[in-house]
């Protein structure tokens, strides 16, 4: 347990993870109250990294369950080991054998087994998977949820049972409750909308992409070989990357990469960066389209603030602001214009 936000943050900057201090406050009450803790924000802003710095930082073991479409509960919760549960009734056999001599009928033979206890639904034929083993653990863990927005509801409403009960019901067995309290961190892309029901349990905060300051320190820390000026200078580029309306903005993983990648390109100090900018790009982008838009950019803006982009032929302009969101705003937009044709489709057939 961390006694402040400073404490925490201390703890956390020895394991190289540099957290301003609003979100520190939040991380401080969700392991003091053992709240779940949703974190929301863009792809490669730290959220996942806060978790395992957390768990190094408290000598916690992580557990980490990676979420996806179609995860279901034999993934998550738990599933039978059935290769174990073979062999048991195999060595039951001629035991089984003893039991059914001097029946007469199917049904008298059915009867006894139903009496017997065979013993092949017990905790010792049950394969914990990240939920439940997080929740057996006599030592307390660090409990990661990654990209819960890429599953479906229900898999939400399986989740419900885990953050507001600690526990977890097996119909075969009973319930299982908390052998010690995890920590749990929960992230999101915003590739859609949480429930309400879901978001209610947790403590919340958005991340977003840190400031200037801050992301210099971080990759620093990350980078200790590359000079302070060349640091800045991709920081730099990376910030003016992230105001342009790209289909991925560089995270700060690929800014570290970046901030590498200058000093195996020989840059030594301030503006040696941009010298090498074309190849930056490699590391910050990962779509064709962004890097013609910034290659277009950056050429006819020398970071004073030029003219706006014109889109590209075939591609409309992007009026969402900034990159977070625009997962959930693509799919509204895609939904309307679903709707709008097959509102015009029933009107030609005269069913409007």
């Amino acid at each position: 347990m961390f006694d402040s936000p400073e404490t925490l943050t201390e703890a956390l900057a020895g394991e190289n993870y540099v957290i301003d201090p609003e979100f520190a406050v939040v991380v401080h009450l969700a392991t003091a109250l053992e709240r779940p803790l949703l974190l929301e924000g863009p792809a490669g802003v730290g959220k996942t990294e806060l978790a395992k710095s957390l768990a190094a930082a408290s000598g916690r073991t992580l557990i980490r369950l990676q979420c996806y479409e179609g995860l279901d509960d034999g993934r998550a919760l738990y599933e039978w080991d059935y290769g174990k549960q073979l062999m048991h009734v195999q060595m039951l056999r001629d035991r089984i054998g003893e039991l059914l001599s001097g029946t007469a009928t199917m049904a008298e033979a059915s009867a006894r087994l139903r009496a017997e206890d065979t013993g092949l639904y017990t905790e010792d034929f049950l394969l914990p998977r990240p939920l439940l083993e997080a929740l057996l653990s006599p030592e307390p863990v660090v409990l990661l949820v990654d990209e819960v927005d890429r599953t479906e509801e229900s898999m939400e409403a399986l989740l419900l049972e885990v953050l507001a009960e600690r526990q977890v019901t097996v119909p075969e067995i009973g319930t299982f409750t908390a052998r010690s309290t995890p920590w749990v961190v929960l992230t999101s892309n915003d590739t859609r909308e949480l429930s309400p029901a879901l978001k209610r349990r947790c403590l919340h905060f958005g991340v977003g992409f840190p400031t200037p300051e801050r992301e210099t320190a971080i990759v620093s820390r990350r980078a200790p070989a590359v000079a302070d000026d060349v640091v800045a200078d991709v920081v730099e580029l990376a910030r003016r990357l992230r105001d342009l309306p790209l289909r991925k903005a560089p995270s700060i993983s690929e800014v570290i990469d970046a901030a590498r990648a200058a000093a195996v390109l020989g840059c030594g100090s301030a503006g040696e960066a941009a010298k090498v900018r074309s190849a930056l790009l490699a590391a910050l982008l990962k779509y064709g389209s962004d890097r013609e838009l910034a290659l277009a950019r950056l050429d006819g803006d020398d970071g004073a603030g030029g003219p706006a982009a014109e889109p590209r032929p075939g591609r409309p302009a992007d009026t969402t602001s900034g990159a977070f969101g625009r997962g959930r705003a693509a799919s509204s937009a895609g939904g309307a214009t679903t709707g709008a044709r097959a509102q015009a489709d029933r009107a030609r057939r005269g069913l409007r």
